[in-house]
């Protein structure tokens, strides 16, 4: 399989084909606007033709630092919070092995910080952190942004009073804006090595710039198979205007069809534990390009089996306003059988010499069969297997998916007004300059509760 596959087979008992396929030439029409820029939003439209042209250069530098960075660190800290951590989280879970950290390994771990304001969870990274080498790569367009501001502070510290800061700035790498910003101050002042956020591109649509690509080629893959994989995707999206061998117009299509009757909430599942990260990079890149004027499907996430014994229930026979899509890989890396047991108390001696992945793929059908008789529509996307290039693919088939979406939703799916509402309320409580009006509201608003 040369490209991932979109499948709705089992959307025909909730909206007709013809429903589905009814929205080819409004996508035609979005795919243009795209393209051309003139969509709403189109101030932020860069990240559409990042994979069109590598730019080598760019990625000879990334691979150069990561080396550097690799030489002298057995920890990297990624510290953003948003779209300046979850896609190279993605990438970085998908593809380590699962225990990664307890077995040794020829790259540094790499780590995140400023992704919360947990006090013990800083308080115990700084812990481990007094024993190992470690560098840091902070992600912040403006340096700003609460979270990651507080822990890069609290990091640099640390870092300065462990290297000194000679080395300090060494071992520091900043990924912020071209010109302007407190970050990008900071790094000119101290010196520190530099990537560009790119103006036209926003944070959750940012994984094949620095942002995405730097953090996964310190962990040791392969960002070039990552970039071809974003860019053969690009070419098959905008060169194919038949619906059947266009997954981002199938996919686009479904869900939209999906919401109109109803269906608000989307859960995407997986039945592979390492792909949980690339659910929370698509539950941001969804729910912040969608939720908007009181429209979109609500993202939700499910990791399967496990979670067949939580939500189960509820996906089964709960309110029927959801529906599926599910990742489905075909390939898995490893091949382990299931033993013959003399005694056979468990009383699976039947699954003896079966794969465990067999077992799983039964699972996923038995799965996709009872729930859509149970009422929950289910569109599936078929992955051949999960390294670099598919994950690539996999990334800009979301990317682009997303954006037609919110097109076809009539909202710009690039900005992300609400997200402010909780930061000026935050900024009035702990006093912040600038905020006074807020505050005197906020304690009159609490005083009257």
């Amino acid at each position: 399989m040369d490209h991932i596959q979109v499948n709705i087979d089992h959307l025909e008992s909730f909206v007709s084909k013809d429903e589905v396929y009814a929205f080819s030439d409004e996508i035609k029409a979005h795919f243009k606007s795209l393209t051309d820029k003139t969509g709403k939003g189109n101030d932020f439209l860069g990240w559409v033709d990042l994979p069109a042209q590598p730019d080598e250069a760019l990625l000879s530098s990334i691979q150069e630092i990561a080396y550097r960075l690799a030489s002298i660190s057995k920890f990297v800290i990624v510290t953003g919070i948003g779209g300046s951590y979850l896609g190279a989280r993605a990438v970085i879970d998908a593809l380590n092995h699962q225990f990664v950290g307890l077995l040794p390994g020829d790259h540094p771990l790499v780590l995140y910080a400023g992704q919360n304001i947990g006090e013990d969870y800083l308080t115990e990274l700084l812990q481990l952190l007094d024993h190992k080498d470690y560098s840091i790569v902070v992600i912040s367009k403006s340096g700003t942004t609460t979270e990651p501001a507080i822990a890069f502070r609290i990091l640099k510290n640390h870092l300065e009073a462990k290297y000194g800061k000679s080395e300090a700035v060494s071992r520091i790498v900043a990924i912020t804006d071209k010109e302007k910003g407190a970050l990008k101050e900071l790094a000119k002042k101290e010196g520190y090595t530099t990537f560009i956020v790119p103006d036209d591109v926003g944070g959750r649509y940012s994984v094949f710039t620095p942002v995405g690509l730097l953090p996964i080629a310190i962990a040791g893959f392969n960002i070039n198979e990552l970039v071809r994989g974003a860019t053969d995707m690009r070419s098959l999206a905008l060169s194919n205007t038949d619906m059947d061998a266009n997954p981002v117009m199938m996919y686009a299509a479904a869900r939209n069809a999906l919401y109109r009757q109803g269906k608000t909430i989307e859960i995407m599942v997986s039945y592979l534990p390492n792909l949980y990260y690339l659910t929370e990079w698509w539950k941001q890149l969804f729910g912040e390009s969608e939720g908007k004027e009181n429209k979109g499907i609500f993202p939700a996430g499910a990791g399967f089996t496990t979670d067949l014994h939580s939500m189960g229930q509820y996906i089964q026979e709960g309110l029927r306003n959801i529906f599926e899509t599910v990742i489905s890989v075909e390939n898995t890396k490893h091949s382990l059988l299931i033993p013959q047991d003399e005694m056979n108390a468990d009383k699976l001696n039947y699954l003896a010499g079966r794969n465990i992945d067999q077992v799983n793929k039964m699972a996923e059908l038995g799965t996709l069969i009872a729930h859509v008789d149970g009422g929950v529509p289910n569109i599936r996307i078929t992955v051949s297997e999960v390294n670099e290039y598919y994950l690539g693919q996999l990334i800009y088939f979301f990317e682009m998916s997303c954006a037609v979406s919110g097109y076809i939703l009539d909202v710009n799916p690039f900005d992300q007004p609400g997200v402010e509402a909780y930061k000026k309320n935050m900024f009035a409580l702990l006093g912040k300059p600038g905020f006074e009006e807020e505050t005197a509201a906020i304690k009159k608003r609490i005083n009257n509760e």
